[in-house]
């Protein structure tokens, strides 16, 4: 497994030896409002060992999420398959870059034995990118949804895939296996993505979701922004109108956060008033569920935000003549 994540950039060469020579990007300190403490529960320490023992990596710890010991204390983490290692390079992101190992047959039986262990009522699959894959790693959401739902029926599944690019039918296999949530994360504005997010294209990241809905109407579909890289709010709002036409039904906005001097600068720190602002709009631009806050990340009360996602779509529903 990768070396633990840390936020010092001390161990940045190793994890991300692209960014190894790249000058320190100075960031703003960070405001009251975005500080959390430091995880130190026994619920945490039980999750971590968990992890350890089923030889899961999680994205809570690649990604250095602020939410972790929170998350942790309740037993809920998001696991990332297909390795600890991206074929990617995004500014913005802890993961660790680089050739990746071979792909674990056993992985998906042991995200289903987690699943069963922390009694998890929903859960969240997400991957780094597997470029150097014929299909991108696709077989293993679908093997791990197909796990789970044999250990676990009652459970929800979300997954988060990364973009597919290029993968012909990756898309289908996994909505075929009938993940109850398909998420994809646009990240940022399109202005920002050769810089930010270089090597996925906007376009091919928002006509995944759209397709997804293409091929199954009744599923969800979820994205997710970060602010706090240099675009604005009405590049925010083009965005939002973007995935409404698609037909997103779930828009998570969080705080970006630097992990290293090395990784993309915070441009500001988007106060939590300028989120209820965002989540205001979105909700009126019709989005069935919203999550916005400056910790807001992709699963983070994932389990309680579905089960409000699929009120929402019942209330809708039941408007319809």
């Amino acid at each position: 497994m990768a070396a633990p994540s840390t936020s010092d950039g001390m161990n940045a060469p190793l994890r991300h030896p692209e960014k190894a020579r790249k000058p320190d990007q100075p960031s703003p300190p960070k405001p009251a409002w975005i500080r959390v403490k430091a995880p130190m529960s026994r619920e945490y320490q039980e999750t971590r060992d968990l992890m350890r023992a089923l030889r899961l990596n999680t994205v809570c710890e690649e990604a250095a999420c602020p939410n972790i010991g929170e998350c942790w204390k309740e037993k809920h983490a998001t696991v990332m398959i297909l390795g600890a290692v991206c074929t990617r390079a995004c500014a913005f992101c802890n993961v660790a870059t680089g050739k990746p190992g071979a792909v674990d047959p056993h992985e998906p039986a042991h995200v289903a034995e987690a699943v069963g262990k922390l009694g998890l009522h929903h859960i969240v699959v997400t991957s780094v990118d597997r470029d150097d894959l014929p299909d991108g790693g696709a077989d293993q959401f679908v093997q791990t949804i197909q796990a789970i739902r044999r250990a676990a029926p009652a459970t929800t599944v979300e997954v988060l895939t990364p973009d597919f690019l290029k993968k012909d039918d990756a898309i289908e296999a996994v909505v075929a296996a009938r993940p109850d949530v398909y998420n994809h994360n646009l990240e940022t504005v399109p202005r920002l993505y050769r810089e930010v997010r270089p090597g996925a294209r906007y376009a091919a990241s928002l006509e995944l979701l759209a397709r997804v809905k293409r091929l199954d109407a009744s599923m969800f579909t979820k994205s997710g922004l970060m602010v706090g890289l240099g675009e604005t709010l009405d590049e925010v709002d083009a965005v939002m109108d973007d995935l409404r036409a698609a037909d997103v039904d779930f828009l998570t906005v969080g705080q970006y956060l630097q992990p290293t001097p090395k990784h993309h600068a915070v441009a500001r720190f988007v106060s939590p008033a300028e989120f209820a602002g965002i989540k205001e709009r979105a909700f009126a631009k019709g989005f069935l569920m919203v999550s916005a806050s400056p910790l807001t990340r992709s699963s983070y009360f994932a389990g309680d935000d579905f089960v409000k996602l699929r009120q929402a779509r019942a209330a809708r529903l039941a408007l319809v003549p």
